[in-house]
């Protein structure tokens, strides 16, 4: 199910009002408003496209969308411009992340959906604490569920590597609001996963190397030092998890990326680990 299913979707007349208003005056627009062809179709103004974008009573036109990004990317001049004016304009509106879902189906586009994603990176890091609890719930299982779509197969997670290392960043950022509280079982849940699929395996290792430089790295200025020393606690406590896991892929797997993800993810973790995981085990021996 969807994690926008139980919204209502209503027409944000003063969005749209107003993005028209900044790109008609907008002195980039003058040299290819009117002729605009960012989807192979004739329109009769960049605004026009601003208001089926922005407006949210209406289906979103997937099509349209990869077009505006295409010109992003690869248009030059007023264009590429006016491109970024719409899509920043779309990314800052306060309903933009319940269009996440839908573009990550249907577009085929990686830089549209790599930018679906930064509004839903936007979305955690500023509003996550005043969603509904449901909502939090819809989008946490939402991001659980393709990271393991994408990461299951090798040959997708070498394909989508940029696509899946947004996935696995937002996830962390989840993880800092929820875990261990709302979380508890995320260090159990990812590791007794890990050890089903090597390519999932590989990925987590991503997770877990990612989720510790966020915890004992990059927590200063970013959380308060309660909840810092808290998360650094709750990963101290639950490192043997992690551990076992560790021992588990270098004793069993051939798999030298797997192997390579592993140790750099022990390397990070050196830091802050007993020493006695490493010295007083079989791992080294491993």
């Amino acid at each position: 199910m969807s994690f926008v299913d139980q919204l209502t979707a209503k027409p944000m007349n003063a969005s749209i009002d107003s993005m028209k208003n900044a790109i008609n005056n907008s002195p980039t627009v003058n040299a290819f408003c009117g002729q605009t062809q960012l989807n192979g179709n004739p329109m009769n103004s960049l605004a026009e496209q601003a208001n089926k974008l922005l407006d949210f009573s209406q289906k979103l036109d997937i099509n349209l969308l990869d077009s505006v990004v295409n010109c992003m990317y690869g248009g030059e001049g007023a264009q590429q411009r006016v491109a970024q004016e719409i899509l920043t304009t779309l990314k800052e509106h306060p309903d933009a992340w319940t269009r996440v879902d839908t573009i990550l189906e249907f577009s085929g586009n990686q830089e549209t959906k790599y930018y679906a994603l930064q509004i839903l990176e936007n979305l955690i890091k500023t509003r996550w604490k005043v969603l509904p609890e449901n909502q939090c719930e819809g989008i946490k299982k939402f991001i659980v569920g393709l990271i393991i779509k994408t990461s299951s197969d090798p040959s997708t997670l070498d394909r989508e590597r940029v696509y899946l290392n947004k996935l696995n960043m937002i996830l962390v950022q989840i993880l800092k609001r929820e875990w261990p509280k709302k979380w508890p079982n995320f260090i159990d849940d990812i590791c007794g996963a890990s050890k089903t699929n090597e390519s999932l395996c590989q990925n987590n290792m991503i997770i877990l190397k990612l989720l510790s430089e966020e915890v004992f790295d990059f927590s200063s200025g970013q959380m308060t030092q309660a909840k810092a020393k808290h998360l650094k606690d709750t990963m101290c406590q639950q490192f043997r998890e992690v551990f076992t896991l560790c021992q588990f892929v270098m004793e069993n797997s051939n798999n030298a990326t797997l192997i390579q993800c592993t140790l750099e993810t022990l390397l990070r973790f050196l830091n802050w680990i007993p020493l006695g995981y490493i010295f007083e085990t079989g791992l080294i021996n491993a």
